[in-house]
């Protein structure tokens, strides 16, 4: 790709992070930045520009520089003076949230604070047995077909009931909560499915008031920074975002290397450390906005311009060329670094290896149904995620949660009976459990 100055030798053509063409070759945009310098112009959506990081050491210099760079997306003056379309879609993204990931200084302190101490104080070892009861629950909904989408009906699904274990959901609760993230995630009602992630996040905050559990909801709840509400709900929000989509394409991406010829022989866990170097599940992001005009080795950063670090880029840096050939674990940006790096590391890596092996236990003639090159990447400029990963296997009976708990799984749906009504009123429809009741239904939580 080439970036070339305009004909009155001004700044050069800005790159498109949006559609087909960047999602299949992203890294064909970052080399062609880098020709360039430490960081280059890119239009992350259709009127939204912003300039993306791709040298490690600028990388760097951004993250840890919380003086001259903020998280809080309230700087952005495209945002301030109107330029950007309400209706962008990477504004659900970037826009202020008053959460540990949008905010700076003392507040960003009080609120990562009760983050991490709530995320440490989850078990790895109960974690663990939690994702193998899921992969157990969901294997058991697809083995005995002998092929299946290994994202939509796997990948996908697990972190999302993870996160209900996590924060102590109730069945209704959790099966809301599933499908209003399911359906941001995938851009479907978008207005509606956030206004029904409000309405369950705050009921499990009330909930969690009055009957505290041993959960992650709960230690927030009772945590000495004294969140609200609101603070508590943005909180979980941000954890789920944050936790869900990445995890999602993390175990995505490792099965497909393990499952493509160059990942043949590798072990699970030198396979995701592969991924997180060369195609890390959000590959760009963590947008900071100058306070002041900077300059980042020879490239100019005007105050309030977004200012998006590649993680998969800065990873490619030829800089990193001994560090990447050894895989060295704390090498690479993929969890961030500076003030605002991943909480959440350790517990994540816990959930996708767990997801990973068990895939590959119980289905162990694991195949691609497709070639590698007709897979599709989904489009958007912050992500690295398949759209799909159609595998084939041999058939097996579903008896993996039966040798758990004694009994087998739920059918996909199972309807709930209405409550009954006066013979005058006609009955209201029943409503199908989701994943997060069902699985409450076979394991009994």
């Amino acid at each position: 790709m080439d970036f070339t100055p305009a004909a009155d030798g001004g700044a050069p053509s800005r790159c498109p992070m949006h559609g087909a063409d960047f999602a299949a070759a992203p890294h064909d945009v970052y080399d062609a930045l880098r020709a360039r310098g430490p960081a280059g112009p890119v239009e992350l959506a259709p009127g939204v520009e912003a300039t993306l990081v791709v040298g490690h050491e600028a990388a760097l210099r951004v993250l840890q520089n919380s003086t001259l760079f903020a998280r809080d997306s309230r700087h952005w003056s495209a945002l301030r003076e109107g330029r950007i379309a309400p209706d962008s879609p990477v504004l659900p993204m970037m826009m202020f949230r008053p959460n540990c990931l949008f905010t700076d200084g003392a507040e960003h302190l009080r609120l990562r604070k009760a983050v991490t101490d709530s995320l440490d104080a989850v078990d790895g070892r109960q974690l663990a047995r939690d994702v193998r009861n899921m992969a157990d629950f969901l294997i058991d909904r697809f083995s005995e077909r002998g092929r299946a989408d290994l994202l939509n009906e796997y990948g996908k699904v697990l972190p999302l009931l993870v996160f209900n274990k996590l924060f102590g959901c109730s069945a209704d609760i959790g099966d809301r909560l599933t499908r209003s993230m399911a359906a941001i995630f995938e851009g479907r009602d978008a207005i509606q499915a956030d206004r029904e992630l409000t309405e369950c996040l705050m009921e499990l905050v009330a909930l969690k008031r009055r009957d505290p559990g041993d959960d992650l909801t709960t230690r927030l709840v009772q945590h000495p920074a004294g969140l609200s509400d609101t603070e508590l709900k943005d909180q979980l929000v941000m954890l789920m975002g944050a936790g869900v989509e990445p995890e999602r394409n993390l175990i995505g991406n490792t099965v497909l290397l393990m499952l493509s010829p160059e990942g043949s022989g590798l072990l699970i866990e030198e396979a995701m450390e592969h991924v997180l170097w060369d195609d890390p599940p959000i590959a760009n992001y963590a947008t900071h906005f100058p306070k002041q005009d900077v300059d980042l080795a020879g490239v100019h950063l005007p105050a309030g311009s977004p200012v998006v670090i590649s993680f998969a880029g800065a990873n490619a840096d030829p800089a990193l060329t001994q560090a990447r050939r050894s895989r060295s674990q704390g090498a690479h940006l993929s969890w961030g670094a500076g003030p605002h790096k991943c909480p959440a590391s350790s517990p994540a890596q816990v959930i996708a290896l767990t997801a990973v092996e068990k895939l590959f236990n119980e289905l162990d003639d694991l195949a691609l149904d497709v070639p590698v090159e007709d897979l599709e990447w989904r489009q958007g400029p912050f992500h690295r995620a398949l759209a799909s990963l159609p595998v084939r296997f041999s058939p097996s009976a579903a008896t993996r949660v039966a040798a758990v708990t004694g009994h087998r799984p739920l059918p996909p749906t199972t309807p709930v009976p209405a409550p009954r009504t006066a013979a005058a009123q006609p009955a209201a429809p029943a409503r199908k459990k989701g994943f997060w009741g069902s699985f409450l239904d076979v394991f009994r939580l």
